[in-house]
């Protein structure tokens, strides 16, 4: 149950950069860097996770994953959440995302329909030591760069770029008033032009057409891109196993009327303006889809709702949410329902948030008790296409996603405290580089543990 207080942030400025500062002597900066060769099994960690999923899509998972370290990484929290348990940790706590790695950032419409960038998926998101969240940022921009073919040197340069960015960010946002912090976001347009003068030309064209498809991405382009007219009705077209119309599965009739309850239920998780806005549409159709690399396997609908109009719709993403993988190791969630989990820690996260987020709990077909969040199926969201980057242009923009966490974690945690630690050097900065090529060698291996284990049968 939510008190309303908020853990481990001190009022008093002083008091929390005395904290910030104790807490350099129980734990060094210097030992950030450390990481030693991990004994627990990967594929025994990701089999754990498949015993809740769909049986059929957890080959999906698999084939995913191993389409090359940097997704295997991504879709491998439940691995580092177990890893970073073993390490030191400084004890100054904010909401993490979970999951913050480098494909986990990326624009969206803000409720002012401005676009912003910021972290963008919470699936994982809990209160913990803030650096887990800056160790799963940093390995994988050193993963990713050896994907890209960098250097040692290029790679060791970008870490830094994004821990010297959080650290540069969480000092400024220590010495701002709370509501200055609270307000503060990056948006899209004023970063557009910095990067006018940091990337050429050709480079600045082709992000301008980025981020203008990203802004045309909404439901009236998913109605055109999904759905196709069936007389009167409109349906979602299927795409198996990715995209399956709900009346294409077993017991459809069933999966249908507890999805319209679902929905229904939903609204009671939003405030009344919002709620009202969600009974001016109707259900109409919806389909189960296979979402994101970690994910697969997890239950995800989109649902299609029509308002006045064939030409007014919504599409909403119901989305299952399972306990954190970092709650064994950080504590359980103060909500029982993990969507409310979700929800809250994206509002408390990102400097604005989609109005239709909601959580609900269901009972489903199998008679076990679920929980998902809801939220806009596209709403303006674009992502950077990391394999495409330069070492110049991944350290523009490991720069802004740890900015970004550092503006996220200002907003729950004791940012004065944090600044404090973190300091003015780059002791820390060169101790998440050292951190990032070490991890990076730990996920290599588990990649290849978990293709052999695979190649054998199992997991499938």
């Amino acid at each position: 149950m939510d008190t309303g207080a908020v853990p481990g942030v001190e009022i008093d400025p002083n008091r929390a950069a005395a904290k910030g500062k104790a807490a350099r002597k129980s734990t060094p900066r210097s030992t950030h860097a450390e990481w030693e060769q991990a004994t627990r099994d990967p594929a025994q960690i990701l089999a754990r996770q498949d015993e809740s999923r769909i049986p059929e899509l957890v080959p999906i998972r698999y084939e995913r994953m191993l389409a090359s370290p940097f997704a295997f990484f991504r879709g491998g929290a439940a691995i580092m959440a177990a890893d970073l348990a073993t390490t030191a940790t400084t004890g100054l706590e904010a909401q993490l995302c979970g999951d913050a790695h480098l494909a986990n950032f990326g624009i969206y419409s803000a409720p002012d329909r401005q676009l912003v960038f910021d972290c963008n998926d919470f699936d994982e998101t809990c209160r913990g030591p803030f650096e887990w969240d800056l160790k799963r940022l940093t390995a994988s921009i050193a993963i990713a760069g050896r994907e890209r073919g960098f250097s040692a040197k290029e790679r060791r340069q970008t870490v830094r770029s994004a821990a010297a960015s959080y650290r540069d960010s969480m000092r400024r946002f220590a010495a701002m008033r709370n509501l200055d912090v609270w307000y503060s976001r990056l948006d899209v347009e004023p970063a557009l032009e910095i990067a006018r003068s940091q990337v050429d030309e050709r480079r600045f064209r082709q992000v301008e057409r980025g981020i203008a498809k990203a802004r045309g991405k909404d439901s009236l382009r998913a109605l055109r891109k999904l759905t196709r007219k069936d007389g009167d009705r409109i349906r979602i077209v299927a795409d198996p196993p990715l995209v399956t119309p709900i009346e294409e599965l077993a017991d459809a009739a069933e999966a249908d009327s507890q999805l319209r309850l679902v929905v229904d239920a939903y609204r009671e998780s939003l405030t009344h303006d919002r709620r009202h806005l969600v009974s001016s549409y109707r259900y109409e159709h919806a389909a189960r889809k296979v979402v994101g690399v970690g994910s697969v396997g997890t239950r995800a609908w989109i649902v299609l709702m029509l308002g006045k109009d064939s030409q007014d719709p919504l599409f909403l993403q119901a989305k299952e949410a399972q306990a954190s993988v970092l709650e064994p190791f950080a504590g359980a969630s103060p909500y029982r329902n993990h969507g409310r989990r979700v929800v809250e820690g994206q509002r408390l996260m990102q400097a604005a948030s989609d109005v239709f987020l909601g959580w609900v709990a269901t009972k489903g077909l199998d008679d076990e008790h679920r929980c998902f969040y809801v939220r806009q199926l596209w709403d303006g969201k674009g992502s950077a296409e990391i394999e495409r980057l330069s070492p110049r242009e991944l350290s523009i923009y490991a720069s802004l996603c740890g900015e970004a966490l550092a503006r996220a974690h200002a907003r729950s945690g004791d940012r004065a405290a944090i600044a404090s630690y973190l300091g003015k050097g780059d002791a820390f900065d060169e101790a998440l580089a050292r951190f990032a090529e070490a991890y990076a060698d730990q996920n290599q291996r588990d990649f290849e543990r978990v293709a052999e284990v695979s190649a054998a049968g199992h997991p499938s």
